[in-house]
């Protein structure tokens, strides 16, 4: 089935949020994760199954080297070696503050203290704004039925 827009994608149709919205990547973008982002970018986007966010940062991925192993990986990444704990505990924050209704503690510790023994203030804080982020994109583009291809960002 070949979806089509319901509208424009609401960062377009809101004078400035675009604005806003690439202002906060660039904020994360100057913290220096030391991980690929597209990987924790492609991992959320496909718990939500936003097609046009899978499809972007499978190819983001891939052209900044990643291997197929590791981008056909990354929905089963706990039970592959290609990660290193540092992905793995941004890829596990990822999934928790992904999916925050799916347990009684949301965010729990162990998750938490893993991301923080991989990562500085500054980084976890942006790790935490990024994760957040893609699942702004992810819901603007689901909520909006935005078709793989028609994006012009």
């Amino acid at each position: 089935m070949l979806m089509t827009a319901r509208m424009t994608n609401p960062a377009f149709a809101v004078d400035g949020a675009m604005d806003a919205l690439n202002a906060v990547n660039k904020a994360i973008t100057r913290a220096r994760l030391p991980i690929n982002r597209e990987l924790l970018h492609l991992r959320a986007s496909q718990i939500n199954g936003c097609s046009v966010c899978v499809d972007m940062h499978a190819k983001g991925a891939r052209k900044a080297g990643e291997s197929e192993e590791r981008l056909f990986a990354v929905a089963a990444w706990r039970e592959t070696p290609y990660f290193s704990d540092a992905e793995r505990a941004a890829l596990a924050l990822t999934e928790t503050l992904t999916r925050l209704a799916d347990r009684a503690e949301p965010v729990p510790d162990a998750i938490w203290d893993a991301a923080a023994e991989h990562f500085d203030e500054q980084q976890l804080a942006a790790l935490v704004l990024d994760i957040g982020l893609i699942n702004v994109w992810n819901r603007l583009n689901v909520a909006t039925r935005q078709a793989v291809g028609e994006q012009s960002w």
